[in-house]
């Protein structure tokens, strides 16, 4: 019964932090006018944020295999659509698994691929969020209304956000299309 509470806690606790990340990527997008110390502060925590949301994630993943209530299988972290229990919403998870890791792994190596590869690769972010959400409103929320409460805060407060992100403009914004349309090697 422990492995149950800590998989489901992880993962309301992994699913708020990423939302944080989400608001936070939007803040850093280049849409607000920042001092450069204050941008400085936000990278900062939407770093650290992105590396406690990722511990809270493996956390969430390793005792949801290890509890034997449902059959997961270490295959279905992975592997979309393989999982013994409730494949289709797993699956969502593990499809937003994936998509995070490839962002994490370009972040890591983000001086070794172009500005442009890296960018479409974290862009990828914008999918994982709502399919978690999904994953999470699916799995975790069953008759619990302090996580149906949690999601469904994620998810206006994400989409908030993204809706803010798409109509924010910026003094600059045509030097910056100018700008992004650059490779950058």
């Amino acid at each position: 019964m422990f492995l149950w509470y800590l998989s489901r806690a992880t993962g309301v606790a992994a699913l708020v932090l990423f939302t944080v990340v989400l608001v936070l990527g939007m803040l850093l997008s280049g849409q607000r006018r920042m001092t450069p110390r204050g941008q400085a502060i936000a990278m900062g925590v939407h770093r650290s944020l992105s590396l406690g949301s990722s511990i809270f994630l493996v956390a969430h993943i390793v005792s949801a295999v290890l509890d034997g209530y449902v059959h997961v299988g270490w295959l279905a972290s992975v592997v979309p659509f393989t999982s013994g229990y409730e494949a289709t919403w797993v699956a969502l998870g593990t499809l937003s698994v994936d998509i995070l890791i490839a962002v994490v792994a370009t972040s890591l190596l983000r001086d070794r691929v172009s500005r442009r590869a890296w960018r479409w690769v974290h862009l990828s972010a914008y999918l994982s969020w709502p399919v978690a959400i999904v994953h999470s409103y699916a799995l975790g929320t069953s008759d619990e209304p302090v996580l149906l409460g949690s999601t469904l805060a994620c998810a206006v407060l994400g989409v908030a956000a993204i809706g803010w992100r798409m109509v924010a403009t910026h003094p600059d914004t045509e030097q910056r299309r100018i700008s992004r349309l650059q490779e950058w090697t």
